[in-house]
């Protein structure tokens, strides 16, 4: 891997590069190991279409290919996460016909499982509205942070539609029973509630400290055997919603077997148990 500017998160402008800033995708480097993942599409509310949805599948494969990552963040450019579907987009699907429609919504199904099933640790930074398949991407990532003033809405049913491809994954993070009323209601649902019901982790005051909050959690993974996440987090995928039967019993077994023989587990141990820092600790102050 190439290494990019160290400089941290909350020193940066809004805008990545000069270079970078006509791009409605970006996927930008702020320090060794961490990858932002960036809608900039400010005056657009950072809303996507097809076209953004391929995108940001390409620059997902392009940072999963990173053999050196540690964490990918998904944030915004400008006032808003992301609106949801662009409504020319929108507009333009509804003249499509039914096979044009489901390849369509199999492409958003794609972007929303890729995300899902990332690699390595996943962190949202939420500000202003996150509306539709926001909540979707939000839901898909396994850490988010939001500012107060974020308001996420489940909004499908107003104009007709339903929030179909990204409700597995927004219902696993919020819940069957307030599903039930926010994908019926289409209320919008303000910081402060969205963290009461699991989809939000954190709340900061104000957009401003997303930077700062995100560079605690950088700091915070630093410290981990980047393996062993990337073991965790298959765990998790594995016993999640699954009955607790000898199939699950037999993989946690054999889990935590190949954790102990692999090369950091080995190394992880070795240096707990000899009072000393672990390789992947000295690695990131050379790489830092």
């Amino acid at each position: 891997m190439t290494h990019h500017s160290s400089k941290p998160i909350n020193k940066l402008k809004d805008s990545v590069a000069d270079s970078a800033t006509e791009a409605a995708v970006i996927l930008h480097y702020p320090q060794a190991g961490v990858a932002e993942l960036i809608l900039n599409r400010p005056a657009k509310r950072n809303a996507f279409d097809d076209l953004i949805i391929q995108q940001l599948l390409e620059k997902l494969a392009e940072a999963a290919a990173n053999t050196q990552l540690r964490l990918l963040i998904l944030r915004s450019n400008g006032k808003h996460f992301s609106a949801g579907a662009d409504l020319s987009w929108m507009q333009r699907m509804a003249h499509n016909s039914h096979a044009d429609n489901l390849a369509d919504a199999q492409q958003l199904a794609k972007l929303m499982q890729t995300l899902n099933s990332f690699r390595t640790p996943t962190l949202a930074l939420v500000q202003g509205a996150a509306y539709g398949g926001a909540v979707g991407l939000a839901a898909c990532c396994d850490i988010v942070i939001a500012s107060e003033d974020a308001r996420f809405c489940l909004s499908e049913v107003k104009i007709g539609l339903i929030p179909a491809v990204i409700s597995p994954y927004v219902i696993r993070a919020i819940g069957e029973r307030q599903a039930r009323r926010y994908f019926l209601s289409a209320e919008v649902i303000q910081a402060e509630q969205a963290q009461s019901m699991g989809l939000v982790h954190e709340r900061v005051s104000s957009p401003a400290e997303l930077a700062s909050a995100a560079q605690r959690f950088i700091q915070q993974l630093s410290h981990n055997s980047p393996q062993a996440m990337v073991a965790a987090k298959a765990l998790i995928f594995t016993v999640s919603q699954q009955p607790i039967d000898q199939s699950v019993i037999a993989a946690t077994a054999h889990s935590i077997a190949d954790i102990r023989v692999s090369t950091e587990g080995q190394e992880g141990l070795n240096a707990f148990l000899n009072k000393r820092r672990p390789q992947w600790l000295l690695e990131e102050n050379q790489d830092v």
